[in-house]
Parts: structure tokens; C-alpha cells; sequence
């Protein structure tokens, strides 16, 4: 019998990318567009930051996340929407003065990284519970940070998706659950590869699912590489996934991909040949519980 399976697309991500995928959408109505793309070629879900239209570089800008919004909530294409807190977590030590935040720091309150939720209310937001080494930076998210965070998009009626890492960030999620700031049942994403994070395999997949709390949504991705085993992955191991130019810029070797639509449209080729069935919008409401 076949499962529906519900595809997420993280259509541009915050990373240096731009310059390696001409492909990469940049401006709100980029992004607008290859969010709508991916939700046509199969995506219930699109998980959405945005980038300093001129330069590419990471933003923070509510009207940003607004023309976006707007755009796809215009198109007349249903689909779920998921906003982004991550940015504003960013922590990089000066190097004389360790104890203090050098170039580079985006760390900021919870307020401001959640101002464009509240205002757009989505139907969902991620939610990172994690505090790692993240290549040569720091993802710095306290319980204080989180549980503050949490309870304000929960209030505003919009779903965490919580994107742990590690194994760590399974129990600080399950204990902000158990405090009652995140609702059972929660919405996981698992996600592999990303240095120095739990590594894109089988085993760590594996293990990190087993610790869910009972009841759990969850979905998981690998980076670079590992996006499309790790999809097939997800899949075996009775779990959602999610693609997309956040994570990976080709669609084989050595083959830049053309678009999100291409990535989401290879996911469902797996999807399919594993057995199973992509779910759409409507029925990806149903199994995380929306409305």
C-alpha cells in the first residue's frame, strides 16, 4: 500500500550561492516564482528565505518576506508555506577578544527573528534547535531564545518545524516540548551533512529518528551530494523529504540543476519508484495537523 509522501522545497537557503548556480533565485519575484515552480512540479511545501535583491547576500528585511508572500499567495497555486527563523543566530568571535561577536555576527533577540512570521502568520516556520559549530561560524540558539521564539509563533497559530542536527537538539526539543512550549504532535526536520553536524547516513538518519518523541512528523535531507540517497532515505525509513537550492545546487554530477521544479520533479521520480505517492498540499495538512 502506498504512503503519501510529502516533498519540501528550500528554494534559495542563505549560503554563498548566488555566484554557483546562475539558477539560484535572488529578488522577491525570483524567489516568488521558483517557489510557485516547485509547488506545480510537486512540492506540498516551500520553505522560504530571502536575499538582499542587489547583492544576494542573506536578508533579514520584513518586506522582503512580504513581496514574497504576497506573490505566492496571489499566484492561485495552493501550497504550504514556511518561513525561515535562522537567520539572526549567527555568532563569529573576534579574534583578539573571543568574548565579544566579530564581523560577520548576525545574533540577534527572538523578536526580530520571528517579526516577519508574526506578521504573515504561515503556515509554518522553521524552528533551528540547535547551537553548533556550523563550518567556520557558530549557530547560536539558547533554550531561552527558543522557548520565547516557540511560544510566540505557537500563539500566533503558526506550526515549528524544528530542524535539529544532531542528536543534542532531539532531547533540547523534546524538553522544550515537555515544558510545553512546542504542541505534540511536533514536526521534525532532520538535517545531515551540514559541517559539523551529524553526518548524511543511513546510521545517523537512522538513530536521530529513533528519538523522536512517539508520534512525531518528521522529514529529513543531505546536503550537497547526499540530497537525492538521503531522499530515497527518508523515504524507506517511513519519513517526508525535502530538496531544494538551499541545500544542493545539482541535480547529478557535475550537472548544475536548472531549477527547484527540476530537484523536487527527481525527488518524485524516487518517491515513485520507492512505491509511494508525493502528497499534495491539502493531504500534507492532514498529516501535520494545519487548520
Amino acid at each position: 500500500m502506498s504512503r503519501k509522501v510529502m516533498v519540501s522545497c528550500a528554494v534559495t537557503g542563505s549560503a554563498d550561492t548566488v555566484d554557483k548556480n546562475p539558477a539560484v533565485p535572488v529578488t522577491p519575484h525570483q524567489i516568488a516564482d521558483s517557489a510557485i515552480d516547485a509547488a506545480k512540479a510537486g512540492a506540498a511545501i516551500v520553505h522560504i528565505h530571502v536575499r538582499d535583491p542587489k547583492t544576494g547576500a542573506p536578508s533579514m528585511d520584513t518586506d522582503l518576506y512580504y513581496e514574497v508572500v504576497e506573490r505566492i499567495r496571489g499566484s492561485g497555486v495552493d501550497l504550504i508555506i514556511n518561513l525561515t527563523t535562522g537567520p539572526g543566530a549567527r555568532y563569529i568571535p573576534d579574534a583578539a577578544e573571543p568574548w565579544k561577536a566579530g564581523p560577520g555576527t548576525t545574533l540577534t533577540t527572538p523578536d526580530e527573528r520571528i517579526r516577519h512570521v508574526l506578521a504573515l502568520k504561515p503556515e509554518i516556520c522553521s524552528l533551528d534547535v540547535a547551537t553548533f559549530n556550523m563550518g567556520d561560524r557558530i549557530m547560536l540558539n539558547t533554550r531561552e531564545h527558543l522557548a520565547a521564539m516557540a511560544d510566540a509563533v505557537t500563539a500566533a497559530g503558526v506550526k515549528p518545524e524544528l530542524e535539529v542536527f544532531d542528536t543534542g537538539h532531539i532531547r533540547l526539543a523534546r524538553h522544550l516540548m515537555g515544558d510545553g512550549h512546542i504542541p505534540a504532535p511536533a514536526f521534525f526536520q532532520v538535517c545531515l551533512g551540514i559541517p559539523w553536524g551529524a553526518t548524511a547516513t543511513t546510521e545517523s538518519m537512522l538513530f536521530m529518528r529513533d528519538l523522536l518523541p512517539p508520534g512525531s512528523v518528521w522529514s529529513g535531507f543531505g546536503i550537497s551530494m547526499h540530497q537525492m540517497p538521503m531522499v530515497a532515505q527518508a523515504v524507506l525509513l517511513g519519513g517526508h523529504v525535502r530538496v531544494g537550492f538551499e541545500d544542493n545546487l545539482y541535480l547529478e554530477r557535475g550537472v548544475l540543476a536548472p531549477s527547484n521544479a527540476a530537484l523536487v520533479e527527481r525527488a518524485i521520480e524516487i518517491i515513485a519508484r520507492l512505491g509511494d505517492e508525493p502528497a499534495t498540499p491539502a493531504e500534507a495538512r492532514k498529516i501535520l495537523g494545519l487548520g
